[in-house]
């Protein structure tokens, strides 16, 4: 899939933008510049990570998904909540009562992710004894982090783990479930909908993943079916128990949980993107410790730390905490057949493939000429990266002048 093809779900209004360089100091891959007083993106290097939606004071950046009413064109509808949903909740004691909640806001099932994030677990622990799998296995869940391998750390390709997403595997599972529950129903009269704490999700189903198309239908923001939702819990009455997730799945929602989730503790786990990129850095360079695997999560504190979600992600994390201590380890332990190799439904064959973002050229001599270009202007510029120029750094100005797309005359301390 070219970049110039990529669906993204993080969008720029432009009436908002003020033209200040928050968003443009803050964004991991430099996709952001300053020009005619606003602030514009480059769809190529964007990874829809959603910094720039957090950091942005006047709400310029916004996150572009599904909503509630796209799921009526669907006969029967399905719920896909993620985990880190359940720490949204003040004083929650059953997941259940979230479970029941979506149903009476107008869904007729709900797969939770967490049971998928149990299986995905177990068969995680029979990849990692595969043979002849290149170490560490870098996890393959959160979609900012593998946009962002292929973009800026294209050596380390071969390192992510070809393991669909939990999210993914619930879908399948989910619809494989009504069909046996419904057999009436056809294929395009079940709708799957996502409850996401975060954009990225949302460009993950638009666009597939390589030569694989999502399962989902639809990406609802956490944060915008909340307030329906709430409205719907009743607490302390009398409802049917229909949570199939223990501690291992729950624990999915917060750095850490996938990894520890491995019984071996030969993980490393990081969570925020400026903490994921500086792993990434020292994976690319050999100077990290012997691990057979690691969990990145671009969002702080794991997937609660999302944009779309309401609360705190520490508040979120230490409610999961409470909510996590009276459940079984785990609901979802393969069989002994099970164990014996890891089914199709849980896998994809290739990466997307994406220009890289540091590519200057393909011509290697003219790559060589615009590297020593951007050297030599880089020599003239103050050095302080103070982004008045439009530009995040000075040398990014200075790759953007050798590009063609920015003056020396931009650096308005040159100038003085």
């Amino acid at each position: 899939m070219a970049s110039s093809t990529y669906e993204h779900s993080v969008r720029l209004d432009v009436s908002k933008c003020t033209g200040c360089t928050n968003c443009l100091r803050r964004c991991p891959t430099e996709a952001i510049r300053i020009a005619d007083g606003h602030a514009q993106i480059n769809d190529a290097r964007c990874i829809d990570c959603g910094e720039c939606i957090r950091i942005c004071n006047n709400k310029a950046k916004k996150a572009v998904v599904g909503k509630l009413e796209d799921m009526e064109r669907f006969r029967y509808k399905i719920a896909l909540p993620a985990p880190s949903l359940y720490g949204q909740f003040n004083n929650l004691d059953d997941i259940d009562y979230v479970l029941d909640g979506l149903l009476k806001v107008g869904f007729d099932d709900v797969f939770e992710v967490s049971k998928a994030a149990e299986l995905v677990s177990a068969y995680t622990r029979l990849y990692l004894k595969t043979e002849g799998i290149k170490l560490p296995v870098i996890s393959s869940a959160c979609p900012v982090v593998v946009r962002l391998i292929a973009l800026r750390f294209p050596s380390l390709n071969d390192n992510v783990m070809h393991m669909l997403p939990p999210m993914e595997v619930a879908a399948a599972l989910a619809r494989k479930r009504a069909k046996e529950q419904h057999p009436e129903l056809a294929d395009d009269e079940i709708g799957v909908c996502f409850i996401s704490p975060c954009p990225a999700k949302a460009s993950y189903v638009k666009n597939g993943f390589a030569d694989y198309q999502s399962n989902v239908d639809v990406v609802v923001s956490m944060s915008d079916l909340y307030f329906a939702l709430i409205s719907k819990m009743s607490r302390g009455g009398d409802i049917t128990s229909m949570t199939e997730s223990g501690m291992i799945g729950i624990g999915w929602a917060a750095s850490g949980g996938e990894a520890t989730a491995l019984f071996n503790d030969e993980y490393l786990a990081a969570d925020g993107i400026e903490n994921v990129i500086s792993v990434l850095e020292q994976i690319e360079n050999g100077n990290i410790p012997h691990v057979k695997f690691i969990e990145l999560d671009a969002c702080t504190a794991g997937c609660v730390g999302g944009v779309l979600t309401v609360q705190n992600p520490y508040i979120a994390k230490t409610r999961l905490q409470s909510l996590r201590r009276y459940l079984p380890v785990s609901k979802n332990f393969l069989s002994s057949d099970e164990q014996e190799y890891i089914p199709e439904l849980y896998l994809f064959n290739d990466l997307p493939v994406y220009e890289p973002m540091t590519v200057l050229s393909h011509n290697m001599a003219e790559s060589m000429r615009m590297m020593a270009d951007i050297q030599k202007l880089r020599s003239k510029l103050p050095g302080i990266d103070c982004g008045a120029c439009g530009a995040p750094s000075c040398r990014a100005l200075a790759e953007d002048i050798v590009k063609g797309n920015a003056r020396l005359q931009d650096c308005p301390i040159l100038e003085k």
